[in-house]
């Protein structure tokens, strides 16, 4: 399972709310943390991996900017008692791969959690990031790559960008020879360790190569020796990509 380790992240203790009792108004369970008047701040809304839960990357937003608001969101699907996923695995042993139905589903509710939260902190479109690690990079892509008016960008950590995925943006920029103006204007994090055993470098590379080609910018970090998890220089390069990337 891609469970996650946050390495030495120092709790953070300022103005912001944290919340740890979990809300379920909108289409997925979260938590939240928000100051005392969050209209129009920026919102970050974190995507755990597999086999993990809200709880897993809310730890991050002691490290990032305490004057945005931060939700994190428990994926649909059942694993165990603790633990959830966004998609299923394909079988097989080539890429990794997820099944369609599941990818379709969960991006949906992505979408819908997107819009009601962008509605209910009184933020706009151009202010909202998903962050996502391992699955939760995966469902970044497919959401942000697909519905960019929505987001102003996505951070893939430990992730990749789907077959069909690739498949159909390749498609899309052949017929029209230049992305999509909204897609164009998405701001793309990837990081990545060198030694993740569970998605490949590889992935990271690939992704990076194939948004590049399509005439996005993504900004893209190798970490030498990290394995799938989330380390401190990771964290602060995410940290610096969310501040120089608000319109």
């Amino acid at each position: 399972m891609f469970k996650l380790i946050v390495l030495a992240l120092t709790l953070y203790a300022g103005v912001a709310h944290a919340q740890s009792a979990l809300h379920t108004d909108l289409p997925l369970s979260y938590l939240e943390q928000t100051q005392s008047d969050s209209r129009n701040q920026p919102l970050v809304i974190f995507l755990h991996g597999f086999g993990s839960n809200e709880q897993d990357l809310f730890g991050l937003r002691d490290e990032l900017p305490s004057a945005w608001s931060y939700l994190s969101v428990r994926a649909p699907g059942t694993v165990d008692e603790d633990g959830y996923r966004w998609f299923r695995k394909t079988p097989g042993n080539g890429d990794y791969d997820g099944e369609t139905v599941d990818l379709q589903s969960s991006a949906r509710l992505i979408e819908d959690f997107v819009a009601q939260a962008t509605a209910k902190y009184h933020t706009q479109s151009d202010r909202v990031f998903l962050v996502g690690f391992s699955q939760g990079a995966i469902m970044s892509y497919e959401v942000g790559l697909r519905q960019p008016q929505m987001l102003r960008g996505i951070a893939a950590l430990s992730g990749s960008v789907l077959p069909v995925l690739q498949a159909q943006l390749k498609a899309q920029f052949k017929a029209q020879l230049k992305p999509d103006e909204q897609l164009g204007k998405l701001a793309i994090f990837i990081g990545h360790g060198t030694l993740d055993q569970a998605l490949p470098y590889a992935s990271a590379t690939r992704a990076n190569e194939v948004l590049s080609g399509l005439g996005l910018k993504p900004e893209f970090h190798g970490y030498p020796g990290m394995t799938h998890t989330i380390s401190n220089a990771q964290v602060q390069d995410l940290k610096n990509w969310l501040q120089k990337s608000l319109p």
